[in-house]
């Protein structure tokens, strides 16, 4: 492409997801649907104007947005509220993917499209996405909540499993010639997770030289350039740059240059991740989606069970309440990047063509379910309790005393607005420094959304 028409695609894709994100605002919608709607409404499957005729030539710009959307989630992120979670975590956790993966293998093999197609299809269910479920952490102002710290834990070890399923995957998708081949490919992504790993835990002292930058621009140009570094070397590696880009930005936690970092990589985070978004909507085909719409519909109503059922499970393991075991369930359901990438390494490999319309469709209908479902939680949830035998005259469940996690009481938005991004990083900023975080008194009930 001309550079002249790619800075008029990019200008334009921009300008298309800012003022449909204005507009949903407006009327109260959270802007990741909104900004998938401006791809889809300006790509190359809908009639009238495209901004963009092939996905792929923004491919490295959405990477970029999911990138700096994972790193900025592991600057925010406390690395020990990963390693203290322990037992409960990995059980919380690993009874998210036995449901959710264990399902989606089941409903590729009653599908009938065949084994090849089943196991793909158990990572496409199975799996959330990382940067949906940060952008709407971020959007609603919850990263302090004492759920979300959980649901953070859940998606990180999603994302680790991410990378040994991948490398499991390579056989059916042909890029390992055999199970030894296969095998390598695992012990070395294990080995790089085990080494950022390392690097996150103990090695915040060299890093914090590294940063050590009182210029705000130079700092940029370096912290920018550490998490594209890891990311790439993570996808070289078979590891998704995603969970590269969240390790590194754990190790940058730890620094004294931290709360810097954090607000220098929001404008960055916001533009790109936007432009992931867009991505979404450009590779959607209603055409082909309708063909396959009756097994989407089923997938979707699936998910949406399981990822109830997990929820619950995770909220009683660490011992919260029905309010939080809804806000876990809903905020978890959205599927993307992963689904994305699975469907065209498929197609690549010459399994069921059927999966690239059932992955786009699946896909867009949850990043839409997901943000309002989660916006919404307390309402859908006094609904159910209303409609049921056992909630009717029943009220809101306090969350116990003795949670793992401090309740975060954060700022209240002034009339008529809801949290920003940079709210939410305040508050948990604050969390960290002792000045907001207090534990509510025993009998004391949780603040409503």
């Amino acid at each position: 492409m001309p550079v002249g028409d790619a800075l008029i695609a990019l200008g334009g894709a921009f300008l298309a997801a800012g003022i449909l994100g204005r507009a949903g605002r407006r009327l109260g919608l959270p802007t990741i649907p909104l900004f998938m709607l401006a791809g889809f409404v300006f790509g190359p499957h809908t009639p009238g104007v495209a901004l963009v005729r092939d996905p792929v030539e923004l491919e490295l710009i959405a990477t970029l947005g999911l990138v700096f959307l994972l790193f900025y989630l592991g600057i925010e992120f406390d690395i020990g509220d990963l390693l203290g979670g322990g037992r409960r975590l990995a059980a919380a956790g690993a009874s998210y993917l036995l449901l959710n993966v264990g399902g989606g293998l089941a409903f590729g093999v009653l599908l009938g499209w065949g084994w090849p197609e089943a196991l793909v299809l158990a990572g496409v269910l199975g799996i959330s996405s990382s940067a949906i479920v940060t952008k709407i952490l971020v959007e609603l102002g919850r990263l302090a909540r004492p759920e979300s710290r959980l649901i953070l834990g859940i998606i990180v070890l999603e994302d680790i499993f991410l990378a040994l399923y991948l490398a499991a995957l390579q056989p059916v998708l042909g890029a390992a010639e055999s199970l030894a081949g296969a095998a390598v490919d695992i012990l070395v992504a294990f080995a790089f997770l085990l080494g950022l790993a390392v690097v996150a835990r103990w090695g915040g002292r060299l890093l914090g030289k590294l940063v050590a930058i009182r210029d705000d621009e130079l700092l940029v140009v370096t912290f920018a350039g550490v998490a594209l570094l890891t990311a790439g070397v993570a996808a070289e590696l078979g590891v998704s740059e995603a969970i590269g880009a969240f390790m590194i930005g754990l190790a940058l936690a730890a620094t004294p240059a931290a709360p810097r970092i954090r607000g220098l990589v929001h404008p960055l985070r916001d533009a790109f991740g936007a432009m992931f978004f867009f991505l979404f909507g450009l590779s959607i085909d209603p055409g082909e989606v309708a063909s396959v719409a009756l097994p989407v519909a089923a997938a979707v109503l699936l998910t949406i069970v399981l990822n109830l059922v997990a929820g619950a499970v995770a909220a009683r393991l660490h011992g919260f309440g029905r309010d939080a075991a809804g806000n876990i369930g809903l905020t978890v359901l959205a599927r993307g990047e992963f689904a994305l990438v699975l469907a065209t390494l498929a197609v690549g490999a010459g399994l069921d063509r059927r999966l690239t319309p059932f992955v786009a469709g699946y896909v867009l209908i949850l990043a839409i379910i997901s943000p309002l479902a989660a916006l919404h939680s307390a309402r859908l949830q006094r609904f159910v309790r209303r409609r049921s035998p056992a909630g009717r005259g029943g009220t809101a469940t306090a969350e116990p005393t003795g949670s793992r996690y401090p309740l975060v009481v954060q700022r209240a938005p002034a009339a008529g607005r809801r949290f920003t991004g940079t709210e939410a990083t305040s508050g948990t900023a604050a969390a960290r420094r002792g000045t907001s975080a207090r534990r509510p008194a025993a009998g004391t009930r949780r603040r409503a959304d």
